[in-house]
């Protein structure tokens, strides 16, 4: 597959990665992009100006930071969208505002108001914006989270704690039992190393290369 075809053949601009911290969101879209000549967008952690803060102080910090990655992954997405070739997505704006957001409210680490509007705020950005043509949502245990936050050594990440990493999963799972937008490939992290196994990351091509040709 290339990554630019035809405006009037483009059935495929979007494919977005979904999944906890240190599912490997990175490291698929990075080897889904060499292998089909896809753009990747990543999630702005390095020019984020709170995320930093946020782990030392999430109380403070929450709102800003939300806010930030909704901006951010909206100004993405159109220009996905306005563009002519196929980006896939290192995280989703879905995730933001139905786990991310909420997890940090029912923690009492943003207030409620702040809640309710961002929450307004995510409802009108998605009134304008079509969901991804493919939804890959990587799905991990705490075990293997922890390992893969572990390895990547990222100073700010080094606070955070078992509980939330299982109040986030419980929340990718709620959330993509339910999902609806579009078509969705669900991966067990578990099952597939594909960061150093050539043959799980060749399967992982080939489920992802299945779900390609149904949208064709």
């Amino acid at each position: 597959m290339n990554g630019t075809l035809p405006t009037d053949k483009m059935l495929i601009k979007h494919v977005a990665i979904a999944g906890n911290i240190g599912a490997g969101k990175t490291t698929l879209s990075e080897m889904l992009a060499r292998h089909f000549g896809w753009d990747v967008h990543y999630e702005d952690t390095e020019n984020n100006p709170y995320l930093a803060d946020f782990y030392l102080d999430m109380k403070r910090w929450s709102f800003n930071l939300q806010v930030f990655f909704l901006s951010s992954r909206y100004l993405q997405m159109l220009r996905i969208q306005q563009g002519n070739r196929t980006v896939i997505q290192d995280r989703t704006i879905y995730e933001d505002a139905y786990i991310f957001a909420p997890n940090l409210a029912d923690m009492g680490l943003m207030e409620r108001r702040d809640f309710e509007n961002y929450t307004t705020l995510f409802q009108s950005i998605i009134s304008q914006i079509k969901p991804p043509d493919l939804m890959i949502y990587l799905r991990a245990s705490i075990p293997t989270l922890v390992e893969h936050i572990q390895m990547r050594g990222r100073d700010y990440e080094g606070s955070i704690s078992i509980d939330y990493l299982k109040r986030l999963n419980e929340r990718y799972e709620n959330w993509i039992t339910n999902y609806g937008e579009g078509r969705l490939l669900i991966i067990n992290v578990d099952n597939f190393d594909f960061q150093n196994s050539p043959e799980d990351s060749g399967k992982v091509l080939e489920m992802v290369q299945a779900e390609l040709h149904g949208l064709f």
